[in-house]
């Protein structure tokens, strides 16, 4: 997923701000909740995914949530969850995590921006990218083991098969 954004930034406190610019450039739908909190919503491959990304000054952080419109039923939940460690063995960024209480999916993701001058642009950018590929890569996985009833190892080995070359 390439964003095309022109970057009109020179130095940003909050790095919210750069997403915020984002999301109007985009014309992406978006709600501002406060200084630290932004909403978007994306049309995925698969679905719809909601991101909230927040603003932690206190530990000079971004953190990026991304939760998929997937719901796991209590009786897939410990096959989701096996799922889940397959698939965060595989990532070099964020991780996958269920939400007990609900059973929803979501990625994370935290972006460590001590002693820098703000987020830039292309960071801000790249998070986001990242977060919805790596969605867009494991829906189908999660999809598998909640409506087809697969193991997780089944599902896993679906989604991390990747084709060498063209046809």
């Amino acid at each position: 997923m390439a964003l095309p954004v022109q970057n009109e930034f020179e130095e940003i406190d909050n790095p919210l701000d750069v997403v915020e610019h984002m999301a109007v450039q985009n014309k992406w739908v978006f709600d501002r909740n406060s200084e630290n909190e932004i909403n978007l919503a994306f049309q995925g491959q698969w679905g719809d995914y909601h991101l909230t990304v927040s603003w932690r000054d206190q530990i000079e952080t971004l953190h990026l949530t991304c939760a998929l419109e997937l719901r796991v039923p209590a009786n897939r939940r410990q096959e989701m969850q096996a799922l889940l460690n397959l698939i965060n063995e595989q990532l070099w960024i964020g991780h996958f995590e269920m939400w007990d209480q609900e059973g929803q999916i979501a990625y994370r993701y935290g972006l460590l921006l001590a002693a820098v001058e703000g987020a830039s642009l292309e960071q801000c950018q790249s998070m986001i990218e990242i977060a919805v590929d790596a969605c867009d890569r494991f829906y189908p996985a999660c999809q598998y083991v909640i409506w087809a009833g697969k193991t997780a190892k089944d599902a896993a080995e679906a989604a991390l098969f990747e084709t060498a070359g063209t046809a």
